[in-house]
């Protein structure tokens, strides 16, 4: 029984073999007329004619009049407002001529932060005997119909714990560590309110950097040095004669510590309020007594910087007053959505392209971010169209994805990353995000992940600034950040002046941001090539070399910064240096093997192969031990650091901690993170060479 069974083995894989020899030969005789379809399809490359096509295609108009449709009414996450861009989303991805194969929503139930009408935030200046002497602007000044619709959401801190902290005031500049180190030295900054400017620092960051010193509360303002080029006149100076933000101007933000839901626990920190900067320039001018701050912490008032006594002036008629914050913030759980849209891939539809950009706003959100959603609109106005006239039909499946609730902490965008976790990970080839789409109108701005550097120069794609976060930082996908931007030398301005205001409208944007709308459509353009380009190539455009060339500028800088103290300490960084040779090494083995295969003829399983290597490389680079405090945080290559320095994050947080302190135990987590550096880069490495 035992030769009889061996020898049906034999007859069976034998018939196979001749079946397969013939099936060959049959297709290779032939000539290309005779081929089956599906062979011809699976070495089809990308179509440059096609990519052509949707160039022309891609209209200004149609984006200026989505975003005039998006912009009509405020939509803050979870508001009436909100729910009409999302039936209008709905309606466009689902239209008959124009749509995706598919679109929908999908329900989150989240954990937002929200001002009591009934009960207005405010902020006022009390005396020993608690009469009220000064209270602050509760809304911005309207110069049109937009500011005064009943929906504006008044100036809050998302997220800030309700209370009536009151204390005196002193003056923190942007609320960064060294900053309440400074003031700590002359000041008992015990029970004091302090108050900072935007920058330097992120938002929930000012507060909980205050809190070691006893700090009880944070009134945060944009300075108009900082935004503003030092302008303030409403005029002639500022909005509506210009880009500029008017006086009464004040950002609205989530003080979130880390990005997606907030259920659970976040670090305490002291009550937060934001403050107009009309407010400001009479606290800072003519009330804050104490010293003179450094010429560094000054702004764009003219006038003298100071720390306070704490408090206000003893010739002020304000003098033993004391600053109180009333927060009525409430939290809520509430239903928030994703609109989701999908074009299926005809080769490969279990690889998947994402592009995303978020819904909500704070205000009417023309810049941020419905200038990112317009644009989208219309890249999917011209695919669906291609795609129901029967022109196209990507390679890969493309998912749109119009996230919900980013502006209270990217919340929309990482559930979607935690429910789909899995199939997310195995699947996806890259993610394109287009948030603000149009900052100004000088020139084309790209972040991204080194490996798509090739498609265009552009900067590394570092922090959680944006939606691109869960997918890079969580899921170890490739992802890239696309806008138009101004020109940084001619301006000060950390960001467009109306950020998260009331004045970010439709006029605002026809205006001053891309009258014409002429870099929307550049935008547009340029996003939906890059798209098309990961979604049809036959091998994906993405080179590990330069991949190799970031790792080794990063090991350059760390070798500069941090070996003679490394081995002053007998921490060798050896490992790492020979972990970034391995990897410059497979990369460039891989590139000679694309390079010098003829890939049209190769069988698809070895492009299949081929692709899967350089989809599944940033992966290569995730440890979900690397940093156990930065929740979402698991990439060891692009995570946010703190030490504003272009190196390895991980490590350059480690050894600015232990250069601080000094402990054995912090020395120790610097040999730590070097040892995850060196683990991650070699299998990254593994990862590009051979499978055995």
């Amino acid at each position: 029984m035992k030769i009889q069974k061996e020898v049906l083995i034999g007859v069976v894989c034998s018939a196979v073999m001749l079946t397969m020899g013939i099936l060959i030969g049959h297709f290779g005789i032939k000539d290309d007329s005779s081929t089956p379809d599906w062979v011809r399809d699976v070495a089809r490359d990308v179509d440059e004619s096609l990519i052509e096509k949707f160039l022309s295609e891609v209209d200004n108009m149609q984006i200026q009049e989505n975003l005039r449709v998006l912009t009509k009414v405020p939509h803050m996450a979870t508001t009436a407002g909100d729910e009409e861009t999302v039936q209008y989303m709905l309606k466009r991805w689902q239209d008959a001529e124009t749509g995706l194969d598919q679109a929908w929503r999908e329900e989150y139930l989240v954990y937002l932060s929200f001002p009591d009408p009934k009960n207005p935030n405010k902020v006022s200046v009390v005396s020993p005997s608690n009469a009220e002497l000064y209270t602050a602007r509760e809304k911005e000044k309207p110069y049109g119909p937009e500011q005064q619709d009943p929906e504006v959401v008044q100036p809050y801190a998302a997220y800030a714990p309700s209370g009536h902290p009151r204390g005196k005031l002193v003056y923190a500049n942007q609320g960064k560590p060294s900053d309440y180190q400074l003031l700590n030295k002359t000041l008992d900054l015990r029970g004091t309110i302090a108050i900072t400017r935007y920058g330097g620092a992120g938002r929930a960051a000012k507060a909980i950097n205050a809190a070691p010193y006893g700090v009880i509360g944070v009134l945060v303002y944009t300075d108009p040095l900082d935004i503003n080029d030092g302008l303030m006149s409403d005029d002639n100076e500022t909005y509506p004669h210009s880009w500029y933000l008017p006086p009464s101007g004040v950002e609205r933000g989530a003080f979130a510590t880390n990005y997606g839901d907030m259920l659970t626990p976040y670090l305490p920190c002291p009550n937060l309020q934001q403050l107009f900067n009309d407010c400001f320039l009479h606290f800072i001018c003519t009330l804050l007594g104490g010293a003179a701050a450094p010429d560094a912490w000054r702004g764009g008032f003219n006038c003298s910087y100071n720390f306070g006594g704490p408090g206000f002036r003893p010739t002020s008629t304000f003098n033993n007053s004391d600053v109180k914050l009333d927060i009525y913030n409430r939290e809520e759980k509430r239903n928030s959505s994703n609109v989701m849209g999908i074009i299926r891939g005809s080769i490969e539809p279990d690889r998947y392209v994402i592009y995303g950009n978020h819904r909500d706003s704070w205000v009417h959100g023309a810049i941020d971010p419905s200038s990112g959603t317009s644009v989208m609109l219309e890249v999917t106005r011209v695919l669906g169209r291609m795609v129901k006239q029967g022109r196209w039909r990507p390679r890969r499946s493309i998912i749109f994805g119009s996230w919900g609730a980013e502006e209270f902490g990217l919340i929309g965008s990482a559930e979607y990353t935690e429910q789909y976790f899995t199939k997310l990970s195995e699947r996806t080839v890259a993610y394109i995000n287009v948030d603000i789409a149009v900052f100004a109108n000088a020139t084309l701005r790209a972040s991204a992940i080194p490996s798509t550097h090739g498609v265009y120069r552009m900067g590394f794609l570092t922090g959680a600034g944006s939606d691109y976060a869960a997918f890079i930082h969580y899921l170890g996908i490739t992802s890239m950040d696309i806008a138009y931007t101004y020109d940084r030398t001619k301006t000060n301005a950390r960001i467009y002046p109306a950020y998260h205001t009331a004045y970010d409208t439709f006029d605002y944007c026809s205006k001053f941001i891309d009258p014409g709308f002429t870099s929307h459509q550049a935008v547009a353009r340029t996003a939906g090539n890059v798209l098309i380009r990961l979604a049809d190539s036959l091998v994906l455009p993405l080179n590990s070399s330069d991949y190799a060339e970031s790792l080794e500028s990063y090991l350059d800088k760390a070798l500069e910064l941090y070996q003679d103290q490394l081995t002053a300490k007998k921490i060798s960084m050896e490992p790492l240096k020979r972990a970034v040779a391995k990897f410059r090494s497979a990369a460039t083995d891989l590139e000679q093997l694309i390079r010098n295969s003829d890939l049209k003829n190769e069988t698809p399983l070895k492009i299949r192969r081929i692709n899967d290597q350089l989809m599944l490389l940033d992966r290569a680079f995730l440890d979900p031990l690397a940093f156990p405090d930065k929740h979402g945080f698991r990439h060891v290559i692009w995570a946010s650091s703190g030490a504003g320095q272009p190196t390895f994050p991980g490590l350059a947080d480690a050894f600015f901690t232990a250069m601080s302190s000094g402990l054995a135990s912090d020395w120790e987590k610097v040999h730590y993170h070097l040892s995850v550096l060196s683990q991650a880069i070699e299998g990254a490495a593994h990862t590009l060479a051979e499978v055995i």
